[in-house]
């Protein structure tokens, strides 16, 4: 039976944080992956988990995989993610997000939080009055969905260019599965590319508003995966490569927004091996936490942090070419990268080697 020292080690976490405010109806997990470049920044989601061994798992996946996003978005902070076990229907989100702005506090600035699955700036905002540890602030960067999407984009792009010889999609097929703002805002830039979309998601209002915004064709959750389409774009939940769902992909790249889209590691492999083009996602999807961070923490420009978002296009590109060279499939040369900035390597000899 795996313990959660044991969970956690094995991931090389730093530390985790159980946190409970009984009268707010909180209960959250703060993961912090690493902080060797910088305090962790990362996201906080807001779900209905089925067991908190399942909250754990989600906290410790998604807060290792924020250490490598930010390492190779060339930003100066570590990992973490935070977690909030969503309570019964009819809770007090100010009660819930003030707790959690308060235990984000408590913690000194090593964690600093943004919006994620569930969360809304206003959430964020409420968080704001009891701690200056957040990002995606409504006067600044705001909601980061526009730059993700922005992000996703530019992976797409780059993976084209890697498998077609040209970073064109006018006339390709996207499968985007989940229908929510990321997805929205991936479907207005694909859709002005020329491309067509395929559309689902669990929310059947979700998807009749982007299918009412858009050009797309709607079908069922589970037929997305059987779907004759040049590109498969997971913009919902993780785990959604694997065993049984990868034999059933007729796509022949796959980029999207969701977080560990891969059930397990060597799902990578078997991408690999079935010719797919792979854009690892924690690469594809950092448009928002580069945004948020640029503008909100390093008090960059708007213009910076658009054109940090757009170098997603060049490091998917570099990925490829070490995966050649190393003959390993995207997802591990996307892993070793952000391993060697971790390291103490600079990310621009990380990705020059």
């Amino acid at each position: 039976m795996t313990t959660v020292f044991g969970a956690a080690g094995a991931l090389g976490h730093e530390q985790v944080v159980f946190c409970i405010d009984s009268a707010a109806g909180y209960r959250s997990i703060i993961a912090i992956h690493s902080t060797v470049l910088g305090p962790a920044v990362g996201g906080t989601r807001l779900w209905r988990y089925d067991t908190e061994s399942d909250a754990l798992d989600d906290a410790l996946r998604l807060s290792r995989g924020m250490t490598y996003k930010n390492a190779l978005a060339g930003l100066p902070f570590g990992g973490g993610k935070a977690v909030i076990l969503r309570p019964a229907d009819g809770f007090d989100r100010s009660a819930l997000f003030g707790a959690h702005g308060r235990f984000i506090e408590r913690l000194g600035g090593n964690f600093i939080s943004g919006e994620d699955v569930g969360v809304t700036v206003a959430d964020i905002e409420i968080v704001r009055e009891a701690t200056t540890h957040v990002a995606g602030i409504a006067h600044r960067a705001g909601d980061p969905s526009p730059f993700t999407a922005r992000g996703v984009h530019a992976a797409m792009r780059a993976c084209a260019q890697h498998r077609w010889g040209a970073p064109d999609l006018a006339g390709r097929t996207v499968a985007l599965q989940g229908c929510g703002a990321v997805a929205r805002e991936l479907a207005r830039l694909l859709d002005a590319d020329g491309a067509r979309l395929i559309v689902c998601d669990v929310d059947a209002g979700k998807a009749e508003r982007l299918v009412a915004e858009s050009r797309a064709t709607l079908v069922e959750p589970d037929a997305i995966y059987d779907a004759d389409t040049d590109i498969f774009a997971p913009c919902a939940l993780g785990g959604v490569l694997n065993d049984a769902t990868l034999p059933r992909l007729r796509a022949g790249i796959v980029a999207g927004a969701a977080n560990n889209q891969l059930l397990d590691p060597r799902h990578g492999r078997d991408i690999e091996a079935r010719g797919i083009t792979y854009a690892p996602d924690y690469v594809a999807n950092a448009g928002g936490v580069i945004a948020g961070s640029t503008i909100d923490l390093l008090s960059g420009t708007m213009a910076l942090a658009l054109e940090r978002v757009d170098a997603i296009f060049e490091t998917v590109k570099r990925i490829f070419e070490l995966a050649r060279e190393m003959s390993v499939p995207a997802s591990d040369a996307a892993d070793v990268l952000a391993e060697r900035i971790v390291a103490g390597e600079s990310r621009s000899a990380a990705l020059a080697t």
